[in-house]
């Protein structure tokens, strides 16, 4: 990223530990200015992960406005939150939290990415890393909010990597399809970046040992708590990743390719959502212009831009400095 005026943000997330492990990246990345935390249901409930957002914040003592969001997905039935891989809690069952003074933002999550677009035409990018009820919930309230969003980076979906909740559907996209397909074809700027590439970044958990050895600080540690957990579910079920105990970086990419867009190959096309019966969740990218009978597939609308390719290396190496930077 240039050393141009820092990027102003809206992070729409469900924390979640790799969600934390994301915020916590971008707080601490020069060229990001988090200026709002917006919160759904997916990794745990609404309300957990609002809580879980005034929690990270306060550990960093950024007081950013957090507010609560989607509480369900838009149509199809809601599912439990996954316990087994965040914990009850989200964040691997802390064993206590510390008491904090920061509260809610009474507005809710549409409402306020509404609001702050109005407020800043043109400098706001939307980072989801969880279902995606707020953004299209926005859509709804303001139709012209295309318009004045800067881009919309959506960790979520895949193409070629086979899914994490079906053969081919993501978690994220999978826990609100609906809403998924109204956000990947409201005509924004919009960038995909899914599984085909965070299978591809493994971060070890004695890389967070030494981030929060280095800072000794109790936001690294709750992180480093966080990420043990986590890296126990994916150790048990991958033995590439065992043999690191390590994690997937899912949400922290979606900041990198704000951050280092370099470091990742795109292919552009039409994404459509498959709303319903077996293959839902699956995320569709059109990869050929011709001319298909099937409707839904019209070249006039605008392409996303997904995330084929990855530099893991370097996406590792720019995760590292910065969480062990000043």
């Amino acid at each position: 990223m240039s050393n141009s005026a820092p990027r102003k943000v809206i992070y729409d997330t469900d924390p979640g530990v790799d969600d934390a492990m994301a915020l916590y990246y971008a707080l601490a990345h020069p060229g990001i200015d988090i200026v709002g935390i917006t919160t759904t249901f997916g990794n745990v409930t609404v309300e957990q992960a609002a809580t879980n957002a005034l929690y990270l914040s306060a550990l960093a003592g950024r007081a950013v406005p957090v507010t609560r969001g989607a509480a369900r997905p838009w149509v199809k039935p809601g599912e439990a939150p996954p316990a087994h891989i965040h914990g009850d809690d989200g964040l691997g069952n802390l064993p206590q939290r510390a008491p904090h003074a920061l509260v809610l933002d009474p507005r809710p999550s549409a409402q306020f990415i509404v609001d702050m677009a109005r407020a800043h035409p043109g400098e706001i990018t939307l980072v989801a890393v969880g279902p995606l009820g707020n953004l299209a919930a926005a859509l709804l309230l303001e139709p012209q909010l295309p318009q004045w969003v800067q881009e919309v980076i959506v960790m979520g979906g895949t193409v070629l990597e086979p899914g994490n909740v079906s053969p081919v559907a993501e978690a994220n996209v999978w826990n609100d399809p609906h809403a998924a397909d109204i956000v990947f074809n409201a005509g924004w700027q919009i960038t995909m970046v899914g599984l085909d590439v965070t299978h591809r970044l493994i971060l070890p958990v004695s890389l967070f040992a030494r981030i929060a050895a280095h800072h000794q600080h109790s936001a690294t540690d709750t992180l480093l708590h966080a990420v043990n957990f986590y890296a126990g579910f994916y150790s048990d079920l991958y033995p590439h990743v065992a043999a690191i105990h390590g994690c997937f970086g899912h949400d922290v990419l979606a900041f990198i390719y704000l951050t280092n867009p370099e470091l990742f190959g795109l292919e552009h096309g039409r994404v459509r959502v498959i709303a319903d019966g077996l293959a839902q969740g699956q995320t569709v990218l059109r990869r050929k212009t011709i001319p298909y009978p099937q409707p839904g597939w019209d070249p006039q609308t605008p392409a996303t831009a997904v995330c084929m390719q990855l530099d893991h290396t370097g996406a590792a190496d720019v995760f590292t400095r910065t969480m062990l930077g000043d």
